[in-house]
């Protein structure tokens, strides 16, 4: 993919300040028979390619695209750097959740640092579950849970957040804009 065609995806990603309501409606749930329609797959395609062009993006909602559908994608750059110790990180792929549910969270919550490529620049302090556990229909229509603590956990909390038109500036505290200054490469 050229640079060019990366650029034009990565601007599918809706912006609050768009004022555009899908990212506030409650996404509907995907009927389990449409999972392996072109339609539904090309949503799924758009949302990887979308995450694949944010350095900083580790999870995307359907809604964000402007897809008003519970699914979201967790990127692979999650699972290794959880699983950095090991070295078999061939096996790694995107984490597609379609109609996901939180099953179980657990007790304890902390204060994360949070962001959104919705609320771009955009930083705060949330108080989140340190596990969480979600069951979910994957890209072929199998169901499956997944559980997940600290980030894996809060990602799950924040995607299904979206899902049900929630950001997190809704309920974050001390948030501040921070621009992340861009790399720079110089050829030697």
């Amino acid at each position: 993919m050229t640079q060019m065609a990366q650029k034009k995806i990565a601007k599918k990603i809706v912006q609050a300040k768009s004022g555009n309501p899908v990212l506030r409606d409650f996404a509907e749930p995907v009927p389990l028979e449409e999972i392996k329609s072109d339609k539904i797959q090309k949503i799924i395609e758009d949302m990887k390619n979308s995450l694949a062009t944010e350095e900083e993006g580790v999870a995307i909602a359907a809604p964000q695209i402007g897809a008003p559908l519970r699914i979201f994608v967790v990127s692979k750059k999650i699972f290794q750097l959880i699983d950095a110790g090991k070295n078999d990180k061939e096996r790694f792929g995107d984490l597609v959740f379609i109609n996901p549910e939180i099953i179980k969270l657990s007790k304890d919550k902390e204060v994360m640092e949070e962001g959104c490529l919705s609320v771009r620049d955009y930083y705060g302090k949330i108080k989140r579950s340190t596990k969480a556990t979600v069951r979910a229909y994957d890209e072929n229509g199998s169901v499956f849970e997944r559980g997940g603590s600290w980030l894996l956990a809060q990602i799950f909390q924040h995607e299904i957040d979206h899902l049900n038109g929630i950001l997190f500036i809704d309920s974050a505290k001390d948030v501040q804009k921070i621009v992340k200054e861009k790399k720079i490469e110089k050829n030697n």
